[in-house]
């Protein structure tokens, strides 16, 4: 690799790397085992845990194209752990495959019977079936890729030659892009979750899923951030006030998450349509109505008092905190969206909900941890760098 003054601490992410390896090697053999002895427990769990990696990969890409349309001095000292993070995407693509095989343990209109007997799925099938939604599901994955990549190369290239006019092409990328993402989103949040109850629906739940992207890419990038300045390689480069910054963002994403989540309870509650409201009584009873408090305290309630604080939010140490809090709650929510549909009755967690996820994250962090390592840690050419790496009196 050549030489940078913002060169990766590559041994240290080669060790994070192999630590991801390993543990992510260890955790799929035993999830494996949990396909062979309960294959349908071992789908639903994937599910839940391709979704959350996916939200990560994902997320980091809107961040990193809403970095493009803003600009401003937080997305340049991030912008290489966000660019490094959606290029894992083929990866998650691969992710993806796996859940191909399972669509009848999970999706009523995938089990012809299922949908012989019932009207309304037999009047959704032209759109719900496997076949069409596996097409979908490609496009989606292959799309955001494109965007991802192009993006990551344009990058590249500032690297390669100073060139003014490659801002404005990131820029150019990066408006459709974002656009882009959020309808895909919006796609294959129904496909992957909401489709799990054929028989419920809710215009704001694409939005509601993209809130959740937002604060895992941000929560792991601030953990990533943590783990660069323990290692020296982005000490002096990020401030407090960059921090600070990140910690605002953060904070925004946790309130947009909220909100999306309170206004789509309170319209499908107020409103109380029979095909409406099991949603929330199969998550408000039994022991899902204890997790349904946990989310609203730990996804929201108490990250927010923290990160009101201006103090908090220019500690860097403090903030990835509130970020690893964040990132373990977002495996909640979605485990949450997505299991009362198959234990509506009472709250049920198998040792499978646990190992998936820990298999695709380790997996997937240490490719992270290789793409992270082949470029600079900053765009040294950017024309807005220097700007955005001067010393302010109050930091």
């Amino acid at each position: 690799m050549t030489e940078s003054p913002w060169a990766p601490p590559l041994a240290d992410l080669a060790v994070l790397g192999r630590r991801g390896l390993v543990v992510g090697a260890l955790a799929g053999v035993v999830s494996a085992a949990g396909l062979v002895l309960n294959p349908a427990q071992f789908y639903r769990s994937y599910l839940v845990a391709f979704v959350f990696v996916l939200g990560v990969a994902l997320g980091s890409l809107a961040i990193s194209m809403l970095h493009h349309m803003s600009g401003g001095a937080w997305g340049l000292v991030i912008r290489r752990i966000l660019e490094a993070s959606s290029r894992t995407l083929p990866l998650v693509a691969l992710f993806a495959v796996p859940l191909l095989f399972g669509l009848r343990h999970l999706y009523p209109w995938a089990d012809p019977a299922r949908v012989a007997g019932d009207e309304i799925l037999r009047h959704r099938a032209i759109y719900m079936n496997p076949t069409f939604f596996t097409v979908r599901l490609a496009v989606c994955l292959l799309l955001w890729t494109v965007f991802a990549q192009a993006l990551s190369r344009l990058s590249k290239k500032q690297d390669d030659a100073p060139a003014p006019g490659l801002e404005r092409r990131m820029q150019l990328v990066a408006a459709p892009g974002l656009a882009v993402y959020c309808l895909l989103v919006t796609i294959a949040s129904v496909d992957l979750l909401m489709s799990l109850d054929p028989h419920w629906y809710s215009a704001i739940y694409g939005v509601y899923v993209v809130g959740g992207q937002a604060i895992s890419g941000m929560a792991f990038t601030l953990l990533v951030s943590l783990f660069l300045v323990r290692k020296g390689a982005m000490r002096g480069v990020l401030q407090p006030r960059h921090v600070h910054d990140l910690g605002n963002l953060l904070l925004a994403f946790t309130m947009l998450w909220a909100y999306f989540a309170l206004s789509q309870f309170l319209i499908i509650w107020s409103g109380n349509l029979p095909e409406e409201i099991g949603f929330f009584h199969d998550r408000l009873g039994g022991g899902w109505g204890v997790l349904s408090v946990f989310l609203a305290l730990f996804h929201f309630a108490v990250p927010f008092v923290f990160l009101l604080s201006r103090d908090f939010k220019r500690d860097i140490g403090k903030l990835a905190w509130a970020a690893g809090l964040l990132l373990f709650m977002r495996w909640v929510d979605l485990f949450w969206l997505a299991s009362p549909a198959f234990h509506p009755g009472r709250l049920s967690v198998h040792w499978l909900d646990l190992t998936t996820p820990v298999a695709l994250f380790g997996l997937w962090l240490a490719a992270f941890a290789r793409e992270l390592g082949t470029r600079s840690l900053l765009p040294a050419n950017d024309p807005n760098l220097a700007v955005a790496l001067e010393v302010h009196a109050h930091g």
